[in-house]
């Protein structure tokens, strides 16, 4: 936080300037509406996902490299959106693009196992800590897969889930993510609500929901739950931060709640699907040194292919192992994934790799709080390994009650639009943030902080 008393930003402005931010970027992405009209004919919306649409158009990328991406009008950017964190590698990496040409040459899909699914696996073991591995092609299996296995290791259907945190499209985590403030009910009693339509009340009702950083009202939850003889089979939580922006745990945090799932026989679940391989070589174990019963992994894993993995202790991955649960997929450890995923892995994630992301998120995190700082803007800069973000927010956000409260939504948008007419690809939305790869400099990281400045200064000019 500044240590400055904060301005207040004048709202008129703000949305003075993001009129004139949106006039811009719809001028300078012409292309990209073209695109979306020939898009909407077969598309759904125009685009492949909803979290891709925006109004009036998406941008529509057309090639990357290294640190930059370039969408059909040619317009150039850096890019710090990465595929949603996914491309902590920068696009076309050469040691990637090689192993898939090998793998290609040699076929690529046989619906059987792989040398280099033994590899990976091997890999994933050592830097988690966890003996026994899985492969799925998204996070969303990944963490479909992960709830099954602990329903069927305890014998419990209800789910533990904290509140505002996304876990993938699969109804059971489609439950209290983003939802009206005050619709979200007090502490103790969080309503759980679906996160739009097709959602069986019934799948509803067996995921319950607490605050993130807060390991008391957890354990009352587990209690109250048993109590009426609705254990948890498993807590499901973002580990290493909160995808609000970024929020961090709090010192303990996750000790706590390590400690208290185990106490009660509930399996615990990291979903670190963004964060694994983007935050530290074996994410949030290595970070915060806390182990759980099972990880899942994906986005960033795959070096650019669709990945995923679940890694579980052997005593909770038995019950896949013996044949109660069938975890299966035709596609489940693709050769050309697992080869991607062992040159990224082997080649590419390396102790380096993490050093340079730290140097770069120092340098970036600097940047903005000093910017923060000079202008006395109601904010803070926070990151972690390759992720950060700027939060605009006069309090530190620690869950979904105080992100819903207080962060800045039509800054967050205005920082957006910002970046995007001077050459900053970034994820859309309050809930996003940066991405750092490995292909990133220093001038880079600089580039992003001038932008900010410059935002910053016709603010509160």
């Amino acid at each position: 936080m500044s240590t400055s008393t904060p301005v207040q930003i004048d709202r008129e402005r703000i949305r003075e300037l993001t009129e004139r931010e949106e006039a811009r970027l719809n001028e300078r992405t012409g292309g990209s509406g073209e695109t979306y009209s020939r898009a909407q004919q077969v598309l759904t919306g125009g685009v492949a996902s909803s979290y891709q649409a925006r109004d009036p158009w998406p941008i529509y990328l057309e090639r990357g490299a290294g640190p930059k991406v370039w969408d059909v009008d040619g317009n150039e950017m850096l890019d710090f959106h990465n595929g949603f964190g996914s491309m902590v590698q920068g696009h076309a990496h050469p040691a990637i693009g090689r192993a898939i040409s090998e793998r290609y040459a040699q076929g690529t899909h046989f619906a059987a196992p792989t040398e280099d699914a033994i590899i990976v696996g091997a890999e994933l073991a050592r830097r988690w800590g966890l003996p026994k591995w899985r492969y799925t092609n998204s996070g969303s299996e990944a963490t479909m897969d992960a709830i099954r296995i602990a329903r069927a290791h305890t014998g419990r259907d209800d789910v533990l889930k904290i509140f505002g945190s996304y876990h993938g499209h699969h109804d059971t985590v489609m439950v209290s993510i983003g939802v009206a403030y005050d619709a979200i009910g007090d502490r103790d009693h969080l309503q759980s609500l679906p996160y739009g339509g097709g959602i069986p009340q019934s799948t509803v009702d067996h995921v319950h929901a607490v605050h993130f950083n807060d390991a008391e009202a957890m354990e009352r939850k587990i209690v109250a739950l048993d109590r009426d003889g609705r254990k948890p089979a498993c807590v499901i939580m973002e580990a290493a931060m909160m995808n609000l922006g970024v929020v961090l745990p709090q010192d303990g945090y996750l000790d706590e709640v390590r400690e208290i799932t185990r106490r009660h026989g509930v399996v615990l679940i990291f979903d670190e699907v963004k964060t694994g391989l983007c935050i530290a070589a074996g994410g949030a174990t290595e970070r915060f040194g806390v182990t759980p019963d099972l990880v899942t992994l994906a986005k960033a894993l795959g070096g650019g292919l669709p990945t995923g993995a679940i890694g579980g202790s052997d005593e909770v991955m038995q019950c896949v192992e013996d044949g109660t649960v069938y975890q299966v997929g035709t596609y489940n450890g693709n050769p050309l994934g697992m080869a991607a995923a062992r040159a990224n892995l082997l080649e590419v994630m390396t102790p380096e790799a993490y050093d340079h992301l730290a140097m770069l998120n120092d340098r970036i995190l600097a940047g903005c709080r000093s910017v923060i700082e000079e202008f006395a803007l109601p904010g803070y800069a926070v990151g972690i390994g390759s992720k950060g973000c700027v939060t605009f927010s006069p309090v530190p956000v620690v869950d979904y009650e105080t992100f819903k409260a207080n962060q800045d939504a039509e800054l967050c948008d205005l920082a957006w639009l910002f970046n995007m007419n001077r050459g900053i690809f970034m994820t859309p939305g309050r809930e996003e943030e940066w991405t750092l790869s490995v292909t990133h400099q220093a001038d880079h990281v600089d580039r992003y902080v001038e932008v900010f400045r410059e935002m910053a200064s016709d603010l509160t000019r």
